[in-house]
C-alpha cells in the first residue's frame, strides 16, 4: 500500500498493492494502522456508505460541519468518476483550492478526504459503484455543501454542464464566499 501526498498535503491518495493470477485478483483496500502510520494521528471509521450512479450523475460538494465533521476514504468498486475534494479552512495556504483525481474499478486508487474539506464527485461511466468510509456518523443539522459550479472554484468536471444529472439539493448550494466554513487553526480532530 502506498501512500501519496497530492498537491494540497492533507489530502492523501492510497494505491494499494493487487496481487493477481489467472484466478483473478487480490487487493487489500483498508489498513488502520497504515493510514494512521502515515498520517500521524488516529482516524476512526465508524459507518460505511455506497452509492450507485450513471454516467453525468454529480455529486457533492459535501461537508458536514464540526463538530459532526467527517474524514472520508472513498473508492470505486465498479466503473470510474472524478473525485474532487476542496480546501474550506478559512486561513489556510490551499483555501480554496481543490484536488481532482480519477478513480476507478481498473486503478483501484483511494482518496483520503481529511475534515475541513468539501467533497463530491463526477461519474464518469455507467453503472459506477462508489463507496466510502466516514469517522463520524451522518447528521443532519451539519450537514452543509457548496455550488459545485462556483467559478471561484474552478473545478473541471470533465462533463458539460448540460450534461450533468444533480439532485435538487445539489443546485441549490452556496457559493464559497457565502458558504459555512472552517477555521484552519482549530484542529478538527480534537
Amino acid at each position: 500500500m502506498t501512500f501519496i501526498r497530492t498537491a494540497i498535503e492533507d489530502v492523501i491518495i492510497i494505491e494499494p498493492d493487487v496481487h493477481g493470477d489467472e484466478r483473478g485478483y487480490f487487493v487489500e483496500t483498508f489498513r488502520q494502522d497504515k493510514l494512521e502510520e502515515f498520517l500521524g494521528f488516529t482516524v476512526n471509521f465508524c459507518q460505511d456508505n455506497e452509492s450507485k450512479s450513471s454516467r453525468g450523475v454529480l455529486r457533492g460538494l459535501h461537508y458536514q460541519l464540526h463538530p459532526a465533521a467527517q474524514s472520508k476514504l472513498v473508492r470505486v468498486i465498479q466503473g470510474k468518476v472524478l473525485d474532487v475534494a476542496v480546501d474550506i479552512r478559512k486561513g489556510s495556504p490551499t483555501f480554496g483550492q481543490h484536488v481532482a483525481v480519477e478513480l476507478s474499478s481498473q486503478n483501484k486508487k483511494q482518496m483520503f478526504v481529511p475534515r475541513g474539506f468539501a467533497h463530491g464527485f463526477i461519474v464518469l461511466e455507467d453503472e459506477t459503484t462508489f463507496a466510502y468510509k466516514v469517522d463520524n456518523y451522518y447528521s443532519p443539522e451539519h450537514d452543509s455543501g457548496l455550488a459545485f459550479d462556483d467559478a471561484a472554484l474552478n473545478i473541471d468536471w470533465n462533463i458539460p454542464k448540460e450534461e450533468l444529472k444533480l439532485s435538487e439539493k445539489d443546485t441549490k448550494q452556496p457559493l464559497l464566499k457565502d458558504a459555512k466554513l472552517f477555521d484552519y487553526k482549530v484542529n478538527l480532530y480534537a
